[in-house]
């Protein structure tokens, strides 16, 4: 840890330049963390996360205008 600490600029350098893969930091030569290019770090399911929890009713686009022009502004034509 002590070594990840005073070193850690040359540590995140290497990773982004690609020499590491992943570097592995202990605490009293026991793993508790892992340093990855954001690029590698574990992505959870994100697609469907909220099926079946609520319905989309049909007239979901009847107020399109009305929030356009909230965004923008502008009154309507």
């Amino acid at each position: 840890m002590l070594q990840a600490k005073s070193s850690l600029s040359r540590l995140v350098d290497a990773i982004e330049r690609g020499q590491e893969r992943e570097i592995i930091i202990a605490r009293n030569g026991r793993p508790v963390a892992r340093l990855l290019p954001i690029d590698a770090a574990p992505v959870g399911q994100r697609i469907g996360v909220a099926k079946g929890m609520f319905e989309v009713p049909d007239t979901i686009d009847a107020h399109n205008d009305e929030v356009a022009r909230l965004f923008t502004g502008r009154e309507r034509s």
